[in-house]
C-alpha cells in the first residue's frame, strides 16, 4: 500500500505587513490574519488584508470573530461577518477562520450563514472548538459544514503529552474529509512531539515565532526559521 505523505505547514499568526513580511522571510507556508492578538484574534480591516495580499505571495487565511466569545444574537454583528466574508473572498484570501457554538455544541446553522456570503471559499474552524462539550461529536458536526477543511486545537488542557494524546484522537476522527492544525502553545518540543506521535503535519503559532515569545512582539523571521525546520526534520 501507497502511504500518501504530508508536507507540513507552518501557519503563523500576523496582525501588520511588516509580520507578514517577516513571516515569509522565514519561511511560512500560511498566515492566519487577525487584528488583536492579545484578545484572541478579532476581524482585522479589509485594509490590513488588502496590503498584506499586495506585499507576500503567501495562502492567507483570515480570522472572522467581531466579539470576545464564541455566541452572538446580534444580527448587526452577523451582517457585518457576512459582509467582511464576501469582501475578503473577493480580495482571492485562501479562506476564512469561522466558529460558533450555541450553548456547548458547534452553531452549524449560524456558521454556515455566514460562510454562505462567499460560497466558493474555505475555513478553518478555530478555538471554538474548544469549547464544545464533547470534541467527537462536534468533529462530526463540523464535516457538514462543507466549506470548513481544517480544525484548530490546541488538544485542551493539560501537560504536552495529554494534549498530544486528544489531538491525535481528534485527527484520526477528522479525517478525510477535515485536517487538525495543532495550535495554541505550540513551541518546538510541541512539533517535535506531534510530529513523533500523531499524523498532525500542520501547526500554528504565535507567540513562539515572536520577539520575546510575547504576545505584543513582533513576528522575527530567525523565529519562524526555526520553527520550519523543525517541522520537516
Amino acid at each position: 500500500m501507497i502511504k500518501l505523505v504530508t508536507e507540513p505547514v507552518l501557519e503563523v499568526i500576523v496582525v501588520s505587513v511588516s509580520d507578514a513580511i517577516e513571516a515569509r522571510k522565514g519561511g511560512a507556508n500560511r498566515l492566519e490574519v487577525v487584528r488583536d492578538l492579545d484578545h484572541g484574534g478579532f476581524t482585522p480591516s479589509l485594509e490590513l488584508v488588502g496590503a498584506i495580499k499586495r506585499e507576500v505571495d503567501l495562502p492567507l487565511r483570515v480570522m472572522l470573530r467581531e466579539s470576545v466569545g464564541y455566541q452572538t444574537n446580534s444580527e448587526e454583528e452577523i451582517e457585518s461577518l457576512c459582509a467582511a466574508v464576501e469582501q475578503f473572498a473577493q480580495l482571492g484570501v485562501d479562506g476564512v477562520v469561522i466558529g460558533f457554538l450555541k450553548e456547548d455544541k458547534i452553531d452549524l446553522e449560524l456558521t454556515g450563514r455566514v460562510l454562505a456570503s462567499a460560497p466558493g471559499l474555505k475555513a478553518t474552524f478555530h478555538h471554538a472548538f474548544e469549547d464544545a462539550h464533547n470534541k467527537f461529536t462536534a468533529v462530526r458536526d463540523i464535516k457538514r459544514l462543507s466549506q470548513v477543511d481544517r480544525i484548530l486545537s490546541s488538544g485542551g488542557r493539560g501537560e504536552l503529552q495529554q494534549r498530544s494524546e486528544r489531538l491525535a484522537g481528534y485527527a484520526e476522527a477528522a479525517g478525510p474529509e477535515l485536517k487538525v492544525i495543532a495550535g495554541g502553545g505550540i513551541d518546538m518540543e510541541a512539533i517535535s512531539l506531534l510530529k513523533r506521535t500523531t499524523t498532525i503535519r500542520e501547526f500554528h503559532v504565535g507567540r513562539a515565532a515572536r520577539a520575546g515569545f510575547r504576545v505584543d512582539g513582533t513576528v522575527d523571521a530567525e523565529l519562524v526559521r526555526s520553527l520550519v525546520l523543525r517541522t520537516v526534520q
